[in-house]
C-alpha cells in the first residue's frame, strides 16, 4: 500500500509567482461528505465574489497557481484537491465491479462535494473553472446545481458522453489510458502500481508543450500524490465508463442545458478526431464562449495569463 500523501502548498513552490502577499494562501481541511474532506487552499478575504478552481490529471490544486494568484487579488478563490487525489481523503470505490456502480467517484458525488465545499466556507454561490478531470467535476455541478454556480468554466474537455463518441479509430490511441482505467477493479491499478512515476510521468511529458512550466519540484509533488493515490484516480476514470456516462446520456435525453454562462478553452483534438467541439458544447450551453487555444494541455500553467484572462471575461459577463 503506498504512503500517504500529506500534501505541497503554493508556498512550497519554487517558483517565485505562487500566491504570497496580502492575498497568500491559507490550507484548510473541510468535511464535505460522511468520512470525506478535501484539502483546499483559500485565499485571504478580498471582497470579492467567490471562485472555486479544480484541479485536472495527473495534478493536484498546485496547477493553480499562477491563476489563483492573480484572481485573488479581487476574488475569494479555493482551490481544493479533488476527493481521490492529492491531500484530500480518498475513500474506497463502491463494491461490485458494475460499470454503472461506481458512486464513490461519480462526478455527481464529486460535484455535490464541491458545492458543500464552498457553502462551509460561507459561499451558497461561486464561480465554478475545472480543468480535465476537473472540468467534468466542474459540468456535473453545473448541472446538478445551478443555483450555486453562477459561471462556469471548462479546459481542455468535452462532456463525457460527447467524448466516448468521439473516441475512433487509430487517432484515440492518445486517450489509451481512458481505456485501461475503465477496465474492471484489479488489473489496472496492479499494472498502473508497478510502474507510477512511468505512468503519470509519461502524460506530464506528452501533453505538455512547454517543459519549463511545469518546474521540477512541482513535477515531483504531482508524482508523490499520484503514487499515494493510485485505487482512487483509477475509480474516478472508471466512473466515467459507467455511472458519469449513464448521468451525462439521461440529462441529454432530458434536454438539460447549462443555463450559467460557459467559457470552453481547449486544443483543436476535432481536427484529429473528427468533431466539431463548439458544437458539442453548444448543445449543452446557449450562452457559451468557445476557445481554441495554441497551447499543451496544461494551460493553466504554460499559459497562465491566456486562463486568467478568459476567466476574467467569463466573470464579467
Amino acid at each position: 500500500m503506498p504512503p500517504a500523501y500529506t500534501g505541497h502548498r503554493f508556498a512550497d513552490c519554487s517558483d517565485t509567482t505562487a500566491p504570497v502577499g496580502p492575498y497568500g494562501f491559507t490550507y484548510e481541511r473541510v468535511t464535505v461528505a460522511d468520512g470525506v474532506a478535501l484539502n483546499a487552499a483559500v485565499s485571504a478575504a478580498s471582497g470579492g465574489s467567490p471562485v472555486v478552481l479544480l484541479h485536472g490529471f495527473p495534478q493536484t490544486h498546485l496547477m493553480w497557481r499562477h491563476v489563483a494568484a492573480d484572481l485573488a487579488t479581487d476574488h475569494t478563490v479555493i482551490c481544493p484537491d479533488l476527493r481521490g487525489y492529492g491531500a484530500s481523503d480518498k475513500p474506497a470505490e463502491a463494491d461490485g465491479t458494475d460499470r454503472a456502480d461506481g458512486g464513490a467517484y461519480a462526478k455527481r458525488t464529486m460535484a455535490a462535494d464541491v458545492v458543500a465545499l464552498a457553502r462551509a466556507l460561507g459561499h451558497e454561490r461561486f464561480a465554478l473553472a475545472g480543468h480535465d478531470r476537473g472540468a467534468l467535476v466542474a459540468f456535473r455541478a453545473g448541472l446538478d446545481h445551478p443555483d450555486a454556480v453562477t459561471h462556469l468554466a471548462c479546459l481542455d474537455v468535452l462532456p463525457t458522453v460527447d467524448m466516448w463518441e468521439a473516441m475512433r479509430g487509430v487517432d484515440a490511441a492518445v486517450g489509451f489510458h481512458l481505456y485501461l482505467m475503465a477496465q474492471p477493479p484489479g488489473l489496472p491499478e496492479r499494472l498502473i502500481g508497478a510502474e507510477p512515476e512511468a505512468f503519470f510521468g509519461h502524460f506530464l511529458d506528452i501533453w505538455t508543450r512547454d517543459p519549463a512550466a511545469i518546474p521540477a519540484d512541482v513535477r515531483a509533488a504531482y508524482l508523490a500524490a499520484c503514487r499515494a493515490a493510485v485505487p482512487s484516480v483509477v475509480a474516478d476514470y472508471r466512473a466515467s465508463a459507467g455511472v458519469d456516462l449513464a448521468h451525462d446520456r439521461a440529462d441529454r435525453a432530458a434536454g438539460r442545458r447549462l443555463r450559467m454562462p460557459v467559457a470552453v478553452l481547449q486544443q483543436d483534438w476535432g481536427a484529429a478526431l473528427g468533431f466539431d467541439a463548439a458544437a458539442l458544447w453548444r448543445a449543452w450551453a446557449p450562452d457559451l464562449r468557445h476557445t481554441t487555444v495554441d497551447h499543451g494541455h496544461f494551460m493553466a500553467e504554460e499559459a497562465p495569463a491566456v486562463v486568467t484572462g478568459a476567466l476574467r471575461e467569463l466573470l464579467a459577463r
